[in-house]
């Protein structure tokens, strides 16, 4: 009885593979499930919602006063000048006004810029902050 089996299994893989590795040259059909479509829709839909994620910005403006907002616009468009391929973002949390720059999906990527920006900005530093992936 064993035996039967042993070659039943045998002969059902090889029939498996064959029929599988019957295609065009250059062609392959690809059968699945609808369900990957549905999950791939939801999953597109889902980062139109939210098109951020958790990364990496550097602070190169932190003041408060009544001045601070002037000179917080100031200084994210002179960084604009200088970086246009990159994000500069203005942000309030009262009472303080800040510039944050770039989208570093990982802490090396934002050092490797901020060795470039020290020179300009000496007291800018590397924060957590919820990135545009599309920028990556």
């Amino acid at each position: 009885m064993d035996f039967f089996r042993t070659i039943f299994c045998t002969l059902t893989l090889l029939t498996g593979s064959v029929l599988f590795a019957q295609h065009e040259e250059g062609k392959v059909n690809l059968i699945q499930s609808p369900v990957i479509d549905t999950l791939v829709q939801k999953h597109i839909y889902y980062n139109q919602l939210h098109p951020t994620i958790d990364g990496w910005r550097i602070q190169i403006f932190f003041d408060s006063g009544s001045n601070s907002k002037n000179l917080a616009n100031k200084t994210r468009d002179k960084f604009l000048e200088t970086f246009p391929d990159r994000g500069a973002y203005l942000s309030f949390n009262e009472p303080y006004y800040k510039v944050r720059v770039g989208d570093f999906k990982t802490r090396i990527a934002a050092e490797a810029f901020l060795q470039e920006l020290n020179s300009i900005y000496s007291n800018a530093f590397i924060v957590p902050d919820q990135v545009y992936f599309e920028r990556l």
